[in-house]
């Protein structure tokens, strides 16, 4: 193999002609002061939807005396969202809880952390009965 073939990758050479090495800035208005993304507010930016009413439910019946907060009431949202929101209450009151027949149960009453929760992910909580 000769060495002739070979491409120097040391930035000595480059590959070919750069058709915008001509291109003068003459006759072009001025640069604005603020970068394009700042320039303008972006009408992509929608508030917030309101994703439903769920309801927090606080149970004894028929758990040994244990209270329960339970969760139900979720409306188009599938089980791999039920269980990071289940995680995320977990972990906000320091306590155990599951997902069971489509609603969230979380250990003790917590149901006031449960609804800032379900708030900051855009839910309208309820407190039911119970």
């Amino acid at each position: 193999m000769s060495s002739s073939k070979r491409i120097p990758t040391d930035g000595g050479s480059s590959f070919g002609h750069n058709p915008f090495a001509g291109l003068s800035s003459a006759g072009l208005p001025p640069a604005t002061e603020r970068p394009p993304a700042e320039a303008a507010p972006s009408p992509n930016k929608i508030p917030a939807k309101n994703r439903g009413r769920v309801d927090i439910i606080r149970e004894k019946a028929g758990r040994g005396g244990k209270t329960v907060t339970v969760v139900r009431g979720f409306v188009g949202i599938g089980l791999p969202e039920k269980e990071q929101l289940a995680k995320a209450m977990q972990k906000a009151c320091g306590t155990g809880g599951t997902v069971k027949d489509g609603q969230i149960e979380i250990q003790g009453d917590q149901r006031e952390q449960v609804a800032r929760i379900l708030m900051a992910a855009n839910f309208r909580p309820v407190f039911a009965g119970g």
